[in-house]
Formats: C-alpha cells, structure tokens, sequence
C-alpha cells in the first residue's frame, strides 16, 4: 500500500544535545520500518524528522513516544502541520505547489498568523513551504510558512525572540529542500513589520483628540441668545 510522504512523517523535538541518528532510530524501530531519519542538529536545538513505511506505524509511534521520557528529556514527537493520518493534504513537493502560485488547499490550516514575519530569499526551486518551516524550526515556534515562485518566502514566528534569533542564525545558511537541492539563503525581518506597528501607533493618537481648557461649548449661542433679546427691549 502506498501513502503520501506527510502521512509516514512525523516531528520528533526536544532531544538531548547529544543524539544520534541511531539513537533516534532505535527509538523508533519497534513500531515499524523506518525509511529515513532527518536529525537536524548543527544549530541550536536539536530535532528531527522520522519517516515510516506505513503511516500505520507512524501513527503509533506518535502515540507511544510523545511525552517519552528519553535520558530526562520529554519528547515532542508529533505530525507535521497538514500531515498525518486523516488530515493529509497532497504532497508537499514544491513543483506541485509552485505550478499554481499559491495553492492554499495543498497545506493544513495554519494554527494562526504573526506579526513576527521574516523574507526568506535565495530558496532552490524545489524548496516547498514545508521545507522552509522545518529549516525555520531551528529559531523556534512557527505558525506560518509559505513560498512564491521567484525563489522567495516568507515565515511567521509566534515570538518576537525567536523571528530575531532567525534573522541572526538563519541568514545565509545552508538550506535543503526534500528533493536534496541545496542552496544558502537570507533571512531579513519584512519591512511591513514596522509599518503596521507604525500605523497601529498612529490610529491610537487619532482616536485621542486633545480639547483646550476653558473653552465652553455653549458660548456662540449665548452671544447670540443675549443680541436677541438686547434689540427685543430696544423695540
């Protein structure tokens, strides 16, 4: 039986700084074949992607190891963002996505959007949205992800530190899509970042409009009352 990639994929976080990828594989091996072990460990944190020959096998192993305790280290092990059993979406290939711009029924949902937005450039042509979040993974939690045609990307972090640390760490790194292109890319926070605080600001003083002291809104129609009935005595 064949399945699609996302469905045998799973996520697994939180690891000791010091783990293999025979380690990772001995975690895993008892729920099935694993087909192929992603350890991304040169910057910070590390984590991995496990890849299962049935996504059967995956779905237990999700089951059985998130919350594992491994050497005082509770594991994050979970399904990708639109993949797993009963949520899978289509392949997560780049040329399927890029061949209708962007394709919004090809990925899960996300969780919600940031204001912590980065532009990614400098991205192979097979590099898919999904390939970009986990390369961003390394930074911290992202929420959003998606890719454009001309080679460029953008990603959503839900913290503040974490969108800084990516444009720190992440510039000019060594990227690499599902397809095994290569390429190194750069990282910059999106200009519309300030704009929309800036506008944000200036919608906060627009709504504060500022009244000089001792300025009675009733004087004009006093005057006017008094005029009157100054000339209705005169007659």
């Amino acid at each position: 039986m064949s399945h699609g990639r996302n469905e045998c994929r799973i996520y697994v976080g939180n690891l000791p700084p010091d783990i293999r990828t025979k380690d990772i594989q001995d975690l895993f091996h008892k729920f099935g074949k694993v087909t192929f072990v992603d350890l991304k460990n040169r910057r910070g944190p590390p984590f991995a992607f496990v890849e299962f020959e049935d996504n059967r096998d995956a779905d237990d192993a999700v089951k059985a190891r998130d919350g594992y305790d491994y050497d005082g280290y509770r594991l994050r092990v979970e399904f990708p963002r639109g993949g797993g059993p009963g949520s899978y979406r289509g392949s997560r290939g780049g040329n399927s996505e890029r061949s209708s711009g962007r394709d919004r029924g090809s990925r899960g949902p996300p969780a919600r959007r940031s204001q912590f937005r980065v532009v990614v450039t400098g991205l192979p042509s097979s590099g898919s949205w999904q390939d970009l979040k986990d390369h961003m993974r390394e930074a911290g939690d992202v929420c959003f992800a998606d890719v454009y045609k001309d080679g460029t990307g953008v990603v959503e972090f839900l913290r503040h530190e974490d969108m800084k640390y990516a444009i720190k760490k992440l510039d000019d790194s060594r990227f690499r899509s599902h397809e095994g292109e290569v390429a190194y890319i750069r990282v910059r926070e999106d200009a519309s970042n300030d704009d929309r605080r800036g506008g944000e600001r200036e919608r906060d003083r627009s709504y504060s409009p500022r009244r000089r002291r001792g300025t009675p809104t009733y004087s004009p129609v006093q005057r006017s009352f008094s005029r009157s009935r100054s000339r209705s005595y005169n007659y």
